[in-house]
């Protein structure tokens, strides 16, 4: 029974994830690239600003549940798709801390009447890691909801 409610709390906690990620990479991203320089700069800066607290609280909790899962649902049905999916989530983690993490850092500080030179270098840079950041949060998403059908089917 215990295995069961955290799987249930994984699946929501990586759908929030999955959902968050797909929004800012092909909603989000693809509206900025519409807007003028300076709006782009200046929208981009209060992004960062803003999922800086928004992303890890989704995503702390979203590992640690993952882990807690892998733990006590070890003999339960579904365990390749968990793993499949703890390992997708480390992907994802990777991704965010080593590379559009440093870039963020970048662009908190980002003066927005004076961005830097190669500031449309490091938003392209952006934009082709969080590509497989997205793809990692969705595909973890995608793998622990297969894993709690086995489990509970």
């Amino acid at each position: 029974m215990i295995a069961t409610v955290i799987a249930v709390l994984q699946l929501v906690l990586a759908g929030l994830l999955a959902g968050e990620e797909f929004i800012v990479c092909y909603g989000v991203h693809p509206a900025l690239a519409t807007l003028s320089e300076h709006s782009h700069v200046e929208t981009r800066v209060a992004l960062v600003k803003r999922l800086k607290v928004v992303v890890p609280a989704i995503m702390v909790p979203t590992v640690i549940v993952a882990i807690v899962l892998l733990l006590v649902a070890w003999s339960e049905p579904g365990l390749v798709w968990r793993v499949a999916g703890a390992v997708a989530l480390v992907a994802f983690v990777l991704f965010s801390f080593l590379g559009t993490v440093p870039i963020n850092i970048k662009v908190n500080d980002w003066d927005v009447e004076n961005p830097p030179a190669d500031w449309q270098r490091l938003v392209s840079r952006w934009v082709r890691l969080d590509v497989f950041r997205s793809s990692a949060a969705i595909l973890s998403f995608v793998l622990f909801a297969v894993a709690f059908a086995i489990q509970v089917g």
